[in-house]
């Protein structure tokens, strides 16, 4: 069952967003399969004289495969085509005004034309021009063996079909060009999301090295200095904090080789210390120097180097932002430890620009940063929130946790 729906073909334009636009090529095929019908019949019998009986055969075979075509037009277009070369022949045997069409009559153009339409949105190039040989061919073909039926508007239906099949394929292909160009975007759009949020983990990575090792570095040293700082430690007490630095080392070690993956010619600069609350000053100082009046509530408060190193991260980002998409805007820094003491509140708002730039100031940018600063809190077992203002703004709010899910 399932192998059967999706061998089925789609509908033509099955793939529009709007429900009236998939609607559209029934309708159309509808519309014209119950106007050409007894209109075919009508003419064949009365204007060229065929048999009742063979003029209702013929219009059946040359109407009801527009139905068809909206799903399948290449094999609608082969019952179409035969029946319109059968019903040219089957004219040669009757005797009709000779200002009437021969060998391919109004109505039969009319329907060819729309099953062309059909052809064009669906089918390649190379079909489409074997489509157009075919009914020059046939159009030829029938022209000499009745060269005294013809008239000056014999080669109608072959002049229409070719630039009904040409323009349609023309705008298939675009549509297809447009639509694979879309697709990419997107791919590379999700691969520049990915790509930002490896790097970011990966810098986080090389700077929670740095504050955990200095930690380790201190429970190393104050574990091999314990015998030499305190009186009296019984031999299995020494060997304990013996054992204890031993551990630290090792667990330095293996964070160092694991680091060494992570770091590269470009990092260099990494290995300076890490900053914190207290570089955030210069932060703003730096935005205020760019042009932007920027409002800052600092924290005293003790925070872990972590929480400090995410906090200073996520302003660093946010300030960055501002500079880059809205100049000269007023902004508000504020860190602050809310009543209870245990998260650290970040907070970055600013307004609107006092101008709107021409373009902006930073052409690739994507939003990306906001996966940084989502990645930091997320390390610290945090919340997040980013969002534009009603009036234009924008507005940064993170909660660190000061307690026991920080890594440190």
């Amino acid at each position: 069952m399932t192998s059967v729906e999706q061998e089925r073909p789609r509908a033509l334009l099955a793939g529009a967003s709007r429900r009236w636009v998939r609607l559209l090529p029934w309708g159309l095929a509808f519309v014209l399969c119950v106007a050409l019908l007894p209109t075919t019949i009508q003419v064949l019998t009365v204007d060229y004289g065929l048999h009742g009986g063979v003029a209702s055969v013929l219009a059946v075979a040359q109407s009801a495969p527009l139905l068809l075509a909206v799903t399948r037009p290449l094999q609608a277009w082969y019952v179409i085509f035969a029946a319109d070369v059968a019903g040219a022949l089957a004219l040669l045997t009757t005797d009709y005004e000779q200002r009437h069409e021969w060998p391919f009559p109004p109505m039969e153009i009319v329907g060819y034309i729309g099953l062309c339409l059909a052809l064009g949105l669906r089918e390649s190039r190379r079909t489409l021009l074997l489509v157009w040989l075919a009914t020059a061919a046939a159009n030829a073909g029938l022209l000499f063996v009745a060269p005294d039926r013809g008239n000056d508007r014999s080669a109608l239906l072959m002049i229409l079909s070719g630039v009904t099949l040409l323009l349609t394929g023309v705008l298939r292909e675009r549509s297809e060009v447009q639509r694979r160009l879309a697709e990419q975007e997107t791919i590379s759009e999700a691969e520049r999301g990915r790509r930002t949020l490896l790097e970011e983990r990966a810098r986080i990575a090389r700077e929670l090295h740095d504050v955990v090792a200095h930690h380790m570095s201190v429970i190393t040293v104050q574990a091999d200095t314990a015998e030499y700082r305190l009186d009296g430690l019984p031999p299995d007490v020494r060997g304990e904090f013996t054992s204890i630095a031993a551990t630290a080392r090792e667990s330095l070690g293996e964070m160092r080789r694991l680091l060494g993956v992570l770091r590269n010619e470009e990092t260099h600069g990494e290995f300076a210390p890490q900053p914190g609350l207290t570089q955030i000053g210069q932060l703003v100082e730096a935005t205020a120097r760019a042009g932007g009046p920027v409002e800052f509530t600092p924290c005293d408060a003790d925070v872990p180097e972590a929480v400090g190193l995410s906090a200073y991260r996520i302003v660093q980002e946010a300030l960055a932002n501002v500079v880059r998409h809205a100049p000269g805007a007023t902004t508000r820094v504020s860190l602050s430890v809310p009543e209870g003491g245990n998260r650290l509140a970040v907070l970055v708002v600013n307004g609107p620009p006092p101008e709107l730039p021409a373009a902006p100031l930073e052409q690739s940018g994507t939003g990306h940063g906001l996966v940084g600063m989502r990645e930091r809190v997320r390390l610290v077992g945090g919340t997040f929130d980013a969002g534009p203002l009603p009036d234009g703004g924008f507005r940064v709010a993170a909660h660190l946790p000061l307690g026991e899910k920080d890594l440190t």
